[in-house]
């Protein structure tokens, strides 16, 4: 076999397009494309996957979901040695900015549009809210979820998350906002501020205007959530685009202040209302905004 049909071979098998066809991944580290959803067919969501020497019908799955830089090989890579020692399947969707673009659209999951910013880009002045839920990405996790257990013949009936920064602002939005997913454990970490449960603040820095009804709240609460976060993702943290204005501010000047108060505010509410709350909060000791130390931590957290 010549070099250049080597070449072709292997580049068919780190991508291989999805859209009606079968998944099929082969053992260990490589990329599918997959359609947007229903509403957004003509757009592609490429998932960076590994899929561990030691893989079954029984082997567990994780989505591993990016940073604002989006580059889902990156932080599947960060996580080859957890999936080998731990037999768990990664899958890290890549939204790219061509399809997805602006920070709305992903940080806030296609939950806004029509958006307006100050001259100092650090608030949104106007938006319109999008209130169907099928225009958002959340439904994507299932989709890829349910695509590649199907194709792959799993057992897996739930799946775990872990999203870091920008990747940790979808994950806690997923929670609130599409409660009812198949989600087992979720873990958001280090969000660089956050959609709090707090009905007198606006949309999306609160739930004032947001398209979530009281109902929903006890069932986003029942979501097995961990707020994780970095010892050192304080307000001395340089790494990382870290938005500062007058209504953010109010959660903190730092990651870790701002987890911290979402989650206080997010008890204080479940308890008010008398809902359920199985939210956690996970401190990592001596680490900061660090994708890589962070996912360790969240491999060892989900299966030691």
């Amino acid at each position: 076999m010549n070099l250049l049909k080597i070449i072709l071979i292997y580049s068919i098998a780190i991508m291989i397009p999805v859209y009606g066809k079968d998944v099929s991944i082969p053992t260990g580290s490589g990329s599918f494309e997959i359609q947007g959803g229903k509403e957004h067919p003509e757009k592609t969501i490429k998932v960076y996957y590994h899929k561990p020497t030691s893989f079954s019908v029984e082997t567990k799955v994780v989505f591993v979901v990016p940073g604002g830089g989006r580059n889902g090989w990156s932080y599947r890579d960060a996580w080859q040695k957890a999936s080998e020692k731990y037999d768990v399947l990664v899958l890290s969707p890549s939204y790219s900015e061509k399809s997805y673009p602006n920070f709305w659209s992903y940080n806030l999951a296609g939950m806004i549009k029509n958006v307006v910013i100050n001259k100092e880009r650090t608030a949104i002045v106007s938006l319109d809210v999008v209130e169907e839920a099928d225009k958002w990405i959340y439904p994507d996790f299932d989709r890829i979820f349910d695509k590649v257990v199907k194709d792959l013949s799993m057992s897996a009936k739930t799946y775990d998350m872990f999203g870091h920064s920008a990747g940790g602002q979808i994950l806690h939005r997923l929670t609130l906002f599409y409660p009812e997913n198949k989600a087992n454990r979720i873990l958001a970490s280090n969000s660089g501020w956050y959609t709090v449960p707090d009905y007198t603040e606006q949309f999306p820095y609160g739930l004032k205007g947001a398209p979530i009804g009281t109902e929903k709240i006890g069932l986003s609460f029942k979501n097995n959530l961990t707020v994780f976060l970095g010892e050192l993702d304080n307000h001395e943290e340089t790494r990382g685009h870290l938005v500062r204005n007058s209504v953010i501010d109010k959660q903190g000047i730092g990651r870790l202040s701002r987890g911290k108060y979402f989650f206080g505010k997010s008890k204080l509410l479940a308890k008010n209302k008398k809902q359920i709350f199985n939210w956690s909060m996970h401190i990592v000791p001596n680490v900061g905004h660090n994708y890589r130390a962070m996912s360790q931590a969240a491999a060892e957290f989900l299966y030691e």
